[in-house]
């Protein structure tokens, strides 16, 4: 494995911090009726996002389904600006007008946020490749879900993938569950990641309770991918504590299940590993903790005190105003 640095273990902690503690706090303010509609919590899943950050350069390209806060916090996009997407107001990343499942900002190459299962994956393809036909170096991830992988257009972008060489990496987030619906209930191979062989794709299993592990297979696809050797798709192992969603309570599965899982908090064995390595105390963790907490009641206060979008609001955005150079009066 490769040898990580007090700086890596420093920003992965607080990192997966701010997503858990958002994230719990995202789930007491839906339950209050703050934040409305559909919602999907991340927690457990943390370290697949904080391991992929690490591998990529900063314009690098994301998109994934619409399991999205955690990724656009990870991407840099503030808590302020997550926390009012969810309520709805106009501060928010997507105007308010996206709401939990779909965040966006150009700014910091965050594509989504996709409501559609599956939908994002012949995207992810098309951003990797507008990158490569323009001659740049940026590599694209793409998310999915276990459930995603269903979907017919993952076989059509995979195959137009493998065929271009086009410079993404397609990663299935395999928690286990598609909504209420075991793996082992929708498939005859539990390695997802074995879909890759039929169009000779680099593929394999990762641990994604492990930042570590995560940020050694996304280094290693991006760099295939820059070298112009094409795609790679990763089945990331993981796990959600929560249900699909915030109406999901999630009977589908045993105490001890969710228990056992709990074992191998990501969160929790970073933080274990900077203790051992003296890198710092309880008391330094604690005081990044605390520094997290007020940078997530910041963003409460910033969005009960936002305002929601004018009603005109609904005709801007709809369509994006063409440009065609070649095109003389």
């Amino acid at each position: 494995m490769t040898s990580f640095t007090k700086e890596t273990y420093m920003r992965w902690f607080e990192q997966m911090m701010l997503m858990r503690r958002f994230e719990e706090k995202t789930a007491q303010l839906y339950g209050q009726q703050k934040i409305k509609g559909f919602c999907h919590l991340y927690i457990g899943q943390e370290a697949v996002v904080a391991g992929t950050m690490s591998a990529l350069n900063s314009d690098d390209r994301i998109i994934t389904a619409y399991r999205d806060h955690a990724h656009a916090l990870a991407c840099g996009i503030s808590a302020n600006a997550v926390m009012a997407e969810l309520y709805g107001k106009v501060t928010g990343c997507s105007k308010g007008k996206g709401g939990s499942m779909h965040m966006f900002s150009k700014e910091h190459n965050f594509f989504g946020g996709h409501g559609i299962v599956g939908g994002q994956i012949p995207l992810g393809a098309g951003i990797a490749f507008a990158d490569m036909y323009r001659g740049g170096k940026q590599v694209t991830v793409c998310y999915m879900g276990d459930g995603a992988v269903r979907q017919g257009a993952l076989h059509e972008a995979f195959n137009m993938a493998m065929l271009w060489k086009i410079p993404v990496i397609f990663v299935c987030e395999n928690n286990g569950y598609a909504m209420g619906t075991s793996v082992e209930r929708t498939t005859n191979q539990m390695d997802i990641y074995k879909i890759g062989l039929a169009y000779d794709m680099p593929c394999k299993e990762v641990d994604g309770m492990q930042a570590e592990t995560v940020h050694e297979a996304i280094a290693e696809a991006a760099e295939r991918a820059r070298k112009g050797d094409g795609p790679t798709f990763l089945e990331i192992r993981t796990y959600r504590y929560r249900g699909h969603s915030m109406s999901d309570p999630a009977k589908y599965r045993t105490k001890e299940e969710v228990e056992e899982y709990k074992m191998r908090d990501p969160l929790e064995r970073v933080r274990k590993t900077i203790l051992d390595n003296n890198w710092a105390n309880e008391a330094d963790l604690e005081a990044v903790e605390e520094k997290v907490m007020v940078e997530v009641l910041a963003s409460v206060e910033f969005s009960e005190n936002s305002p929601y979008p004018e009603g005109a609001a609904l005709w801007e955005d709809v369509y994006s105003e063409p440009n065609y150079p070649f095109i003389t009066e």
